[in-house]
């Protein structure tokens, strides 16, 4: 393998600059595409341009930002490493936005979001980059050793070009800092020990009341008050219900008229006069059980005209809003046009009844929308206000009398197909052996999807599978010589094999089993007798059992393996020789000698002290007994397992590091040559690697992808690897060959939908954040 360069200082500078200070060309002409069927996941702070109202951006829990310059009509994922916070545009340059990505730091495009820029830590005080957790979250060790905080709030300054301010959360509390040259260099201005800013406000200075007349004024927000800056000190202005934690706020200013809006989980609270009083708001109707304030948002150049989420409210009598007579509780939005005087319910709906919206699939799934997490208000239209839920976007351009949807297009009355704005985890891409137009993607939180046109549109395609498996498919297996025939594994408990899953809940719990179909997956069936409730994440069928009575193997997190021999109708547990105590069997291989390989996953980060390291096991008997592989030294991770199909001694082992500081923890990319007896490493660039799979039509061909923003492709059986140019998200499950094209590939991801390009990259695609070597400048293994 080459020698990683950026074990130098001059090799480590060029990857600084090449990461943190990339400047990309426009993304015109990129031979990488979404596919798929768009929205499905939580979506936040959808935020207006103030100088141009169809461009928003939106953010989202799964690491990618969304970027329309049309209103929603196409949008663009940009890749920040992390999770965003907050969102301003800049009000001197039109096409300038900042965004505040946590851990990831503060970062800034100057050309309406083609390319970024890191602003906060200074990236030549970046000596390092670690992924230390199970997610993968970035970590910057800055040259004196210590590491940066998240920064979690930022605000523009209207009246001063280049002036921004940032809060930065540390492990003592929050810390402000002042730039007045763009964010080119800064200063810390306050720190508040203990606390976590949920806010930055730049107000207009009138003087008067803690500052100088013309002196500037902010305002922080915490769970419990406000903070006001002036003159180099603060002041705690006391939240309107002390001992309630906030659940989101509203700021506006405009000419003489300033109006804050504080929402509690169950009360709203308005202010006139900065923060010395409040007054109690109430929407109309009455609190149910599930009564709660989620989000909300103001005009900044009317900010009488507010808008804010809620769930859980009860029509007053009379009202007969969503079908409401019957006092079944709905969630929505709410507005008031005065101030907060008085609301108005602008959209009220229940799980059955979408009230005032046009067209949605999310609500035919299990992602189906709730109330919004997400509330954004043009800022010189008080009409125009974006909503974002659980798996949706919708907008209204005429003050909530109609909310239209802004996340996929229809192409026939059963299919759509994704705009761009894709928040959805999936496992594989699968195509139809008889029957190239049918394609299937196995998701998370929507369940199982099919093409009926080659990939142009897609449904859902749950007919017959339990309505508590709908969540999640996990896997698909064709019978490739009986036409119609297929098996999957589905299940209600998703985002497997993240350990978040079972921290807190037992695999005793776990609902799922096997479908089968027929009909090519239209429609399903049960096909799990003698399986107890599970949550099956692997299907594999033996080609060498006889059509009409297959041998198929499962995988069943914290209950092992199970195998059929009549194609499904019956199962038993095979787990003789499986050691641990209610084992998460993650992964089956089955190679080319009938040897099959399982893999276990770890039941933590940490592993041994976490309830256990993870596993590898092979049997040689079709399952009947199982036997313990070593796992390489230093890795408890064990993530997936290939068996190279021209020759089966040779394995490729992919890893998860352990949470550590460790430059090298147990990540990366493993080969055997002698069916596990030993192993070295061939990648250790990328510490979270999901899974390695082969080429079927180019020998030698393989691809690799994790949670680090890389797709990897090794054309030497696995000896050396190259990242995959193009593909721009941080979080990748797996890379599928794409069966129709055999110059193409499809990139699975958690939570950014699913990708397809060119296998071998394409070098003329730009990225937001170039990560060759993201990011431990470590040399590779000999």
């Amino acid at each position: 393998m080459t020698p990683d360069r950026a074990t130098s200082t001059v090799g480590l500078r060029e990857a600084r600059e090449s990461v943190d200070r990339s400047v990309a060309q426009p993304r015109t002409g990129s031979r990488w595409t979404r596919i798929g069927i768009g929205g499905g996941g939580a979506m936040f702070l959808p935020t207006v341009s103030p100088h141009d109202q169809n461009t928003v951006v939106v953010t989202c829990d799964m690491t990618g930002c969304y970027l329309t310059h049309d209103a929603g009509g196409s949008w663009r994922n940009f890749n920040l490493r992390g999770e965003a916070y907050d969102v301003s545009f800049d009000p001197h340059g039109e096409r300038t936005v900042y965004v505040a990505a946590g851990s990831a730091g503060l970062w800034r495009s100057a050309d309406h979001g083609e390319s970024w820029e890191c602003l906060y830590p200074d990236p030549d005080r970046i000596a390092d980059i670690v992924c230390p957790d199970d997610h993968a979250g970035t970590e910057y060790v800055l040259t004196d050793g210590r590491r940066s905080g998240a920064v979690t709030a930022l605000a523009v300054d209207g009246r001063t070009a280049g002036t921004l301010y940032l809060g930065e959360q540390t492990d003592d509390g929050t810390i402000l800092h002042g730039s007045t040259d763009g964010g080119r260099s800064w200063r810390q201005l306050a720190s508040l020990p203990g606390e976590s800013v949920r806010g930055l406000h730049v107000g207009p200075s009138t003087g008067g009341m803690s500052q100088t007349a013309g002196s500037p004024v902010l305002w922080l927000v915490t769970d419990t008050a406000v903070h006001e800056y002036a003159d180099g000190t603060l002041h705690r202005l006391p939240g309107p219900a002390e001992g309630e934690a906030l659940a989101s706020h509203a700021f506006g200013h405009s000419g003489e008229e300033t109006r804050w809006y504080w929402a509690t989980t169950t009360s709203l609270y308005v202010s006139t006069d900065r923060g010395r009083t409040w007054t109690e708001s109430r929407l109309p109707g009455n609190p149910g059980r599930g009564y709660g304030l989620h989000a909300m948002a103001v005009c900044a150049t009317d900010p009488r005209v507010a808008y804010v989420s809620y769930a859980g409210l009860r029509a007053e009598r009379g009202d007969d809003r969503a079908g409401d007579t019957d006092g079944t509780e709905h969630f929505g939005i709410a507005r008031t046009d005065d101030g907060g005087s008085t609301w108005t319910l602008v959209s009220a709906s229940t799980p059955d009844h979408q009230d005032n919206t046009d067209d949605d699939w999310v609500s035919q799934t299990p992602a189906r929308s709730e109330w919004a997490w997400g509330v954004g208000v043009g800022p010189h239209d008080p009409n125009l206000c974006y909503v974002t839920d659980w798996g949706s976007v919708w907008r209204t351009t005429d003050g909530g009398r109609r909310w239209n949807q802004a996340y996929f297009r229809r192409v026939t009355p059963a299919s759509v197909t994704t705009t761009g704005l894709d928040v959805t985890t999936n496992y594989g891409v699968f195509h139809d052996p008889f029957d190239s137009s049918r394609q299937f993607i196995a998701y998370t939180d929507v369940g199982l999807i099919r093409s009926e046109d080659g990939g142009r549109s897609w449904q859902p395609t749950q007919e017959g599978i339990p309505e508590r498996w709908h969540n999640t498919t996990y896997w698909m297996v064709f019978d490739p010589e009986e036409r119609g025939r297929v098996w999957a594994v589905m299940a209600y408990d998703h985002d497997m094999p993240r350990p978040k899953m079972w921290r807190h809940k037992s695999t005793d719990a776990y609902q799922g089993g096997v479908c089968t179909s027929t009909d090519g997956g239209r429609t399903w069936q049960v096909s799990c007798d003698g399986m107890p409730p599970t949550a099956p994440t692997n299907i594999v069928l033996d080609p060498r059992s006889p059509v009409g009575s297959r041998t198929l193997y499962v995988t069943a997190m914290g209950r092992g393996v199970f195998r059929s021999v009549d194609g499904g109708a019956s199962w038993q547990p095979v787990v003789d020789g499986i050691e641990e105590d209610r084992p998460l069997a993650w992964q089956l291989c089955l190679s080319g000698d009938g040897s099959f390989y399982l893999v276990v996953f770890r039941r933590g980060e940490h592993g041994r002290d976490q309830g256990g390291d993870g596993a590898l096991y092979r049997s040689t008997d079709g399952a009947d007994h199982w036997e313990r592989v070593a796992l390489p030294d230093g890795v408890n991770g064990p993530a997936g397992i290939l068996a190279d199909p021209a020759d089966p001694g040779r394995l490729y082992l992919s890893a998860w590091r352990r949470e550590s500081s460790d430059a090298k923890a147990g990540g990366g990319i493993y080969l055997s040559t002698d069916r596990g007896a030993s192993w070295r490493q061939v990648l250790d660039r990328d510490q979270h690697v999901y899974d390695v799979t082969a080429d079927p039509r180019h020998p030698g061909h393989l691809y690799a992808a994790g949670f680090e923003s890389n797709a990897w492709r090794s054309t030497d059986h696995g000896e050396t690897w190259e990242r995959i140019q193009g593909f721009n998200f941080k979080w990748a499950h797996r890379v599928v060959p794409d069966p129709l094209d055999p110059e193409s590939i499809y990139v699975t991801t958690f939570g950014g939908g699913v990708w397809h390009g060119p296998a071998d990259g394409d070098p003329d695609a730009a990225e937001d954040i170039r990560t060759p070597r993201l990011a431990y400048h470590r040399r590779p293994a000999n």
